[in-house]
């Protein structure tokens, strides 16, 4: 029996590796993503150590890359993850997360008075400040903030 000081994970032939997500996040990108009802294999992990957010999350998934739609969607909940597109074991894009300047059909505005809570209508939102996370409703124009807001 060989001495094994760490844990051993499948390195992945061709897939995403969405990485530096913060530990209280994790599951929501899971959610997000829909992820528990994929067929491929999916590898997560949580808490490891991070400089930067002290503790961190990571998902590995097989066979699997995200639209620009997904990855808007990611930017809501966890902004500054990193996304690690593996094709033939190589890494060969990486992407840094970010919020765009727009979000439509992501965010339920929280105004029960808006359009689009009345109406069958696609919500969109203008982010007024991505540091802070400041949704704008382009109907109502009502300001929320990402930590207040639920995903549709």
């Amino acid at each position: 029996m060989s001495d094994k000081k760490e844990l051993q994970v499948a390195a992945l032939k061709n897939g995403t590796v969405i990485d530096h997500i913060p530990s209280d996040k994790l599951f929501t990108v899971v959610s997000l993503l829909d992820l528990q009802h994929m067929e491929t294999n999916i590898t997560i992990g949580n808490n490891f150590e991070s400089k930067k957010l002290g503790k961190k999350g990571i998902i590995k998934i097989a066979d699997r890359f995200f639209t620009d739609e997904e990855i808007s969607r990611l930017s809501v909940v966890a902004p500054n993850v990193k996304l690690n597109i593996i094709r033939d074991y190589e890494v060969v894009e990486k992407k840094q997360v970010v919020m765009p300047d727009e979000l439509k059909g992501i965010v339920k505005c929280n105004n029960p008075k808006c359009i689009t809570n009345n109406e069958p209508m696609q919500t969109w939102f203008h982010v007024v400040n991505k540091e802070k996370g400041l949704l704008k409703c382009h109907y109502c124009e009502k300001e929320q903030l990402k930590d207040n807001i639920k995903l549709l």
